[in-house]
C-alpha cells in the first residue's frame, strides 16, 4: 500500500500537477490529497468526459494533466478519449479504479465493467497497466508514461485496485460560492424576435474582436468549427471535431493553465445541452480569462437541422445561477462585440446568442489534421 505523496510527489517532479476528475471510494485518500496540496491543481468535475476534456486543455496549455475516474464512468469518457485526445494527439494521463473486479466482493452494478476495463482500454487503444501499488514500482511506471507519452503523444491509463491507496483526510471540502450574476438583456420570449443573425455573422464578430497573439478561440464540433475556418484560418483557433459537448470543458483546462490568454469557447446549442453540467463546473473553477459564446440556432445544424430542445432554455439564467460572473442573452452580433471588449477581472462570462440555422455555401473543411491544428496552436502559445 501507498500513502498518496510516495507517487503524487515524484508524478510532480516529471510535471504531472493539473488534475480533473469524479471521485471514487478507491480514489478517496488520493483525490483528498490532491485538494488539499496548494501546489497542485484540481477541478471536480460533472462526469468523467469533462474530466478528460479538461485536463486535455490543460495539458494544450503546457501542464501535464491527469483524469480521474471510476472504471463505472469510463463510458462516459469514451467519446472525448477516442475523438479528442486520439486523433488531436493529447498526452494525458487516465487514472482509472477498477471496481467489480473479477475475485472482488462488490456491488452488481460494476460486475460487468469490472471484467471489461482492460478491455475498453485495449479497443480504445490506450495502453496500460495497474497503478503502482508500492513505492519502488513508481518511478519506472511513471518513467512508462512519460516514455509513452513522448513517442505518440496519446493518453496512457493506470488503473488502481481497492486498497492501494493508505487513508488520507481531506482538509478541503467546499468550493468558494459565487454571487448570481444579474442576467443582462431582454428575455427572448418577452417581444417578438427580430431577424436572427446567421453564424457566419457571429463567427466574423469573433475574428475581428480577438487576436491571435492573447487569445485563443475553441469551436465546437460541426459547422462552427468549419465555418470558423472559412472566416479565418489562424494560428490561435482550435476546431473541436467529435468529443460533442467538450468545448467548453477543454476551454476551462485551457484558460486555468494559460491565465495570458483570452479563452474564448464558440458552443452549440445541441453541444451545451449535451454537458450541461459543465455550465456548474464553469461558474465554480472558471477564472477572468474565459469566455463562453452560445449561438443557439435550436437544431442540429449539421446532421439535418433535427430540433434541440433548446427553444425553451434559458441559457443565461443557467450560466448566472452556475455562478458565472456576467451572463447575457443577445440579439444580434454586437453583443459579441461588447463581450468580447468588456473588462475581464471578475470571473467567467456568458453570452446566449440566438442566430438562424443554415450555413455558408459550399462550407470547407479545415485543409491541415486535427493533431496539425494543434501543434500549430501550441506554438502560437509558445510551447515547446
Amino acid at each position: 500500500m501507498l500513502t498518496a505523496n510516495e507517487f503524487l510527489d515524484p508524478a510532480r517532479d516529471l510535471g504531472f500537477d493539473w488534475y480533473a476528475g469524479v471521485p471514487c471510494s478507491f480514489l478517496t485518500p488520493f483525490i483528498n490529497y490532491v485538494i488539499g496540496d496548494s501546489a497542485l491543481t484540481y477541478v471536480g468535475t460533472a462526469n468523467e468526459g469533462d474530466a478528460v476534456a479538461a485536463a486535455a486543455g490543460a495539458v494544450i496549455g503546457g501542464r501535464r494533466g491527469v483524469a480521474m475516474m471510476q472504471n463505472s464512468g469510463l463510458g462516459n469518457a469514451v467519446s472525448p478519449l477516442t475523438s479528442l485526445a486520439y486523433v488531436f494527439r493529447i498526452p494525458l494521463l487516465v487514472i482509472c479504479t477498477h471496481r467489480g473486479a473479477p475475485g472482488l466482493k462488490d456491488e452488481p452494478q460494476h460486475e460487468l465493467m469490472g471484467q471489461i476495463t482492460g478491455e475498453l482500454f485495449d479497443t480504445m487503444s490506450i495502453p496500460w497497466e495497474f497503478f503502482p501499488d508500492t513505492k519502488a514500482d513508481v518511478q519506472p511506471a511513471l518513467d512508462r508514461v512519460v516514455d509513452y507519452f513522448t513517442r505518440e503523444q496519446r493518453p496512457y491509463a493506470l488503473v488502481m485496485k481497492k486498497g492501494t491507496i493508505a487513508p488520507h483526510q481531506l482538509t478541503c471540502a467546499t468550493n468558494e460560492r459565487r454571487a448570481h450574476a444579474t442576467v443582462a438583456g431582454e428575455s427572448f420570449t418577452a417581444a417578438a424576435s427580430p431577424t436572427r443573425p446567421s453564424r457566419a455573422s457571429a463567427l466574423a464578430r469573433v475574428v475581428e474582436s480577438t487576436n491571435v497573439d492573447d487569445s485563443v478561440v475553441v469551436a465546437t464540433t460541426g459547422f462552427t468549427g468549419r465555418e470558423l475556418y472559412a472566416q479565418a484560418d489562424r494560428d490561435n483557433h482550435l476546431y473541436m471535431v467529435g468529443s460533442m459537448g467538450c468545448a467548453s470543458s477543454l476551454g476551462l483546462g485551457l484558460a486555468l493553465s494559460r491565465p495570458d490568454r483570452h479563452v474564448v469557447v464558440v458552443d452549440g446549442d445541441g453541444a451545451a445541452l449535451m454537458r450541461m453540467g459543465n455550465m456548474a463546473t464553469l461558474g465554480a473553477y472558471g477564472p477572468s480569462n474565459l469566455t463562453h459564446i452560445l449561438l443557439d440556432n435550436e437544431v442540429h445544424d449539421s446532421t439535418g437541422a433535427q430540433a434541440t430542445v433548446s427553444t425553451g432554455v434559458d441559457f443565461a439564467t443557467i450560466a448566472a445561477a452556475c455562478g458565472y460572473a456576467y451572463a447575457a442573452r443577445g440579439r444580434d452580433t454586437t453583443s459579441i462585440t461588447d463581450l468580447l471588449k468588456a473588462d475581464r477581472s471578475s470571473g467567467p462570462r456568458f453570452l446566449h446568442l440566438k442566430i438562424s440555422s443554415g450555413t455558408i455555401d459550399d462550407l470547407p473543411r479545415p485543409s491541415m489534421s486535427p493533431a496539425s491544428v494543434l501543434k500549430r496552436l501550441e506554438t502560437c502559445l509558445g510551447k515547446s
